[in-house]
């Protein structure tokens, strides 16, 4: 199922946003993470208008921020005292947030609306390395709590088409988690078996999202039936990092144009451009 074209077709990014703050503080694991997200904005028209799904908002019923001004939310902790003083004052987009909300409740799809909540640091954190300004209007859309990976590519498919009616101009939308996301794994000392589940799955990963061979149908069943692929569990023992590449798919409906490899804190992970 695809959603009807638009002279405004969004372009989908779903990205690696790092362990909380560290690649806004010059970690050395995330050098490779900063570099390539720099590489992708040289790729990117400068969008009017950003999107971010982020894997650290679960609700139960998909909501979008709707504050005009939204603060940052610096949720993580143990950090030193500059990671939560950052900033980034990306003005919210009110108006697009109820046009969609109007637009998906046309189709059937409940979509809530939060003029309170803040930005968290699935988005500031990815959005300060792309677009570092902080001028262009963002949303940020909830994941749903129920982590049911067919839910969250059918709200990408309604997303998708809600896009395509209200037309917004030079649309992005985000999807920000991490295809590799054990944290005990990023701190451990890996075994060979590790390893090869990590890069066994991000093959797959890689295969699922990018292979123009696989009919759409095809992908979408590798994609909701994830948990099948070879090192699955090990790379996510709970799924809310990967959730939002379901959600790209859906908005996207074909194969990625790009794959980014790279390597975040010693571990395998990829990045995907629609």
């Amino acid at each position: 199922m695809e959603h009807p074209s638009s002279g405004n077709i969004p372009r989908v990014l779903y990205l690696a946003h790092g362990g909380g703050p560290l690649p806004l503080l010059g970690d050395e694991g995330h050098r490779e993470m900063v570099a390539t997200l720099a590489s992708i904005r040289e790729r990117l028209e400068r969008p009017s208008l950003i999107l971010v799904i982020s894997a650290h908002w679960e609700t139960p019923v998909a909501t979008l921020t709707a504050g005009a001004a939204p603060p940052l939310l610096y949720d993580y902790y143990g950090f030193p005292p500059e990671a939560y003083r950052l900033q980034y004052p990306a003005p919210g987009a009110p108006e697009w947030a109820a046009r969609l909300q109007a637009q998906l409740a046309e189709a059937g799809v409940e979509v809530a609306l939060d003029r309170q909540r803040g930005f968290d640091h699935g988005f500031f954190v990815p959005l300060s390395l792309l677009y570092p300004e902080a001028d262009i209007p963002c949303l940020q859309l909830s994941l749903l709590d129920s982590l049911d990976p067919r839910r969250h590519i059918e709200l990408g498919r309604a997303l998708g088409r809600a896009l395509a009616a209200i037309d917004p101009p030079n649309v992005l939308v985000v999807g920000s988690g991490m295809s590799f996301h054990n944290m005990r794994a990023f701190f451990a000392s890996p075994s060979e078996a590790d390893r090869a589940q990590n890069h066994d799955f991000e093959r797959w990963l890689r295969e699922t999202c990018s292979d123009p061979a696989l009919s759409e149908a095809e992908r979408a069943e590798r994609l909701e039936q994830w948990v099948e692929a070879p090192g699955a569990r090990y790379c996510h023992p709970r799924e809310e990092h990967l959730l939002p590449l379901q959600l790209c798919y859906g908005v996207a409906g074909r194969a990625a144009s790009e794959c980014f490899e790279l390597e975040v804190l010693n571990k395998k992970v990829s990045m995907y451009l629609w």
